[in-house]
């Protein structure tokens, strides 16, 4: 639907309009929701009557520049060096294909063209938004804040925000607030996404109810440097966010005829409530994936956990061996497989397998561990540097620094300036030569070290430099070179667990890892936040022997297969410790595992229950509804006493027919849809059974 002052774009079940304002040269939100929303009266407008702020401070802009709104939250700051900061723009043109929309603003004194654009994602909920700025003028502009977009949501008594917070080893923590005056700001300034928050926000009216479906409206930013979400609750009842990236120099300066592309900011809308708004996210983030989705991710095991840095290639074989016997399908070496690296002061950067560690060579051991029938894959950090590797003697130039001030160590490392093109070329010819020398068909990338010092003498003015978006844009074209060049590699997204977790990172990697935090109960809580905002098919997650952090409570290795099988199944233990037993219970999961993953990374997911309840679950259907795939746990007491004497605990289950029946695999108990729906899938718990993974086929 177009007209000359008001255009809709369509999602699969969603509808997003955007108007002119009658008020001012500036775009606002008419209505967001299902289809038809934007039939009648818009939810977000207002009385046009104003007290001590402008008609643009209380309107629900998409974006506005500082200047024509003053006092409630600007999108964009600007200005030309020596002068008042501020644009005030007029209305230039309007482009739309029906799928995307670009709005143009131009303010000839200051000499800035500013594009909004909007784009749908076909086949999903999702719409993109980002911002063009363009120097139009003789002079350079400096720009302050320069958000991608912002997003209005109406609300009645408040804005109930969900976010997900937390920190190393305690990342995607959900967390809930209401804000009904004020601004609620997340981000990071560590040049990634951080531990403490994902960029991802999730926005509901305070009155909605908790447990029921409600209208949620949901931003994601895509960019893994520095960022902020913000959501400002305003006067006349409106909440609104706005996010983009955050210069580590504090402004970025814009050459004439130079135009600047902010990241992509991904806006999504469920009537579902928070698991329906989950259920979007996974579907945009299979799309992201593309071919790559339909490649079965592998059962792998990783040995960090059972050998650390003492990687030798006996020691080694003897742990594929068992992960062979086991049924898993992919060895990986960590940390600790080349020159230098007998522990975590040195090494990093000369990136060759030790001889020492693999007194047959490399290439034979490799050849060894394929011959189990395993796939192989490697560790590595190639953003980081050992202060005393060849690398750093070499080019010690290649590291941020400032002159004059000490060079930090964290985690006894530096960190490579990623933004010159010359070490993105070192990076690309050394990943290179390992997945051309060596038959690897699967890479861990790491990222431990934020940068500090962040300097890059010589380079000019440090002020006119823009050191976190140069990163970004090395980071991603060396990722852009691994797909492209190396195809069939898997590739794992690690920054010292869930560091780096945004959708640019996610659209390029197979993978990405969580958190470091393995334990099986902080594991089940960090897995759920998780799987709010990204899709199982993109979640690693091991079973291992570490001993809870936050959570220190026992659980069965029934629990922690089954926690892990929720994503993509991992296995970190140090396998020669395991009984016989242990290894006959872990190959019947691995076993079963197999048999539903196709089910866990493509179907639809849903969250029963939480953590924080005594019984919850994972739900998978398969797209054609013919089998559902319940990850059940208790997180309760193991003493055995079941809540209600001789009663087992209940699992609504969600999204079934009613009128269907439903076989369960194991046991060939029968329920109808309804059953399940009203009743429940029962859960009998005891000491010893702390967990279980139902297969139901519909009849």
């Amino acid at each position: 639907m177009t007209s000359s002052q008001r255009w809709t774009l369509r999602t699969e079940h969603t509808g997003y309009t955007v108007r002119l304002s009658p008020d001012g040269p500036w775009a606002e939100l008419d209505a967001w929701g299902p289809h038809g929303v934007e039939t009648g009266p818009s939810a977000l407008d207002w009385s046009h009557r104003t007290h001590f702020i402008t008609p643009a401070d209380a309107a629900p802009a998409e974006y506005l520049p500082y200047g024509m709104r003053p006092f409630t939250g600007a999108d964009l700051i600007a200005s030309r060096p020596g002068h008042e900061r501020g644009a005030w723009w007029t209305f230039e043109e309007a482009r739309t294909d029906g799928h995307s929309l670009r709005l143009t603003f131009t303010d000839d004194l200051l000499g800035l063209r500013t594009t909004l654009c909007y784009a749908t994602v076909p086949g999903t909920d999702v719409l993109h938004r980002w911002t063009e700025l363009t120097c139009t003028g003789g002079e350079e502009l400096r720009l302050e804040r320069l958000d991608s977009a912002a997003v209005n949501v109406p609300v009645t008594a408040g804005a109930r925000l969900t976010y997900l917070s937390g920190q190393w080893s305690q990342e995607f923590q959900r967390t809930q607030l209401d804000l009904t005056r004020g601004t609620f700001t997340i981000g990071s300034t560590q040049g990634v996404p951080g531990h403490a928050y994902a960029p991802w926000l999730a926005v509901q009216d305070a009155a909605a109810p908790h447990d029921a479906p409600a209208s949620t409206y949901g931003v994601a930013l895509e960019w893994p440097g520095n960022w902020h979400i913000t959501a400002e609750a305003e006067p006349g009842a409106a909440v609104r966010v706005r996010a983009g990236r955050v210069p580590h120099e504090g402004v970025v300066h814009l050459a004439p005829g130079d135009t600047l592309t902010t990241p992509r900011l991904a806006c999504a809308f469920s009537t579902d409530g928070l698991d329906g708004l989950s259920r979007v996210w996974h579907r945009y983030e299979r799309r992201l994936a593309g071919e790559r989705l339909h490649r079965p991710r592998k059962v792998l095991y990783n040995s960090w956990e059972a050998t650390g840095f003492d990687v030798d290639a006996t020691d080694q074989l003897q742990l594929a061996k068992t992960a062979a016997d086991l049924g898993v399908e992919l060895f990986v070496v960590d940390d600790g497989w080349f020159t230098g690296r007998a522990d975590d002061t040195g090494g990093l950067g000369d990136w060759y397998p030790d001889p020492e560690a693999f007194p047959q060579g490399f290439d034979r051991f490799v050849a060894d561990v394929r011959a189990l029938g395993l796939d192989f894959g490697l560790w590595v950090e190639p953003e980081a540097v050992s202060p005393g590797s060849r690398l750093h003697a070499e080019h010690p130039d290649w590291v941020y620094r400032i002159d004059g001030r000490p060079a930090r160590l964290v985690r006894n490392q530096l960190l490579l300036d990623l933004g010159r093109t010359d070490v993105q070329d070192f990076v690309i010819a050394t990943l290179d030569r390992l997945l051309t020398d060596h038959d690897i068909g699967y890479l861990k990338w790491d990222m431990n070290r934020p940068p500090t010092e962040r300097g890059r003498p010589d380079a000019g003015p440090a002020d006119h430099l823009d050191l976190d978006a140069g990163h970004v844009a090395g980071y991603l074209r060396v990722l852009d070179h691994l797909r492209r060049a190396h195809p069939t590699v898997t590739v794992e997204g690690c920054a010292g667990g869930g560091g780096r977790v945004d959708h640019a990172t996610l659209a390029r990697t197979d993978v990405v890892w969580p958190s470091d935090n393995t334990a099986p109960l902080d594991r089940l809580r960090i897995q759920y936040g998780f799987l709010h905002a990204h899709a199982p098919h993109t979640m690693s997650s091991w079973v291992t022997d570490a001993p809870g952090v936050f959570d220190p409570r026992p659980r069965s290795l029934a629990f922690r297969f089954v926690t892990a099988l929720c994503g993509v199944l991992g296995i970190g233990a140090d396998l020669r410790a395991w009984t016989q037993e242990q290894r006959t219970e872990a190959a019947e999961w691995i076993a079963r595992y197999k048999q539903v993953r196709d089910v866990v990374h493509h179907g639809e997911a849903r969250l029963l229950g939480t953590p924080d309840d005594t019984t919850c679950a994972v739900q998978y259907a398969a797209e054609d509804g013919r089998r559902v795939v319940v990850a059940a746990f208790s997180t309760g007491r193991l003493d055995g006493a079941p809540l209600v004497p001789g009663r087992p605990a209940r699992l609504r289950l969600r999204g079934l027919d009613p009128a269907a029946t439903y076989r369960d695999t194991a046991t060939a108990t029968t329920y109808s849809g309804a059953h399940l729906l009203h009743y429940g899938l029962p859960c009998a718990w005891s000491a010893h059974h702390d967990a279980e993974l139902v297969v139901l086929t519909r009849q």
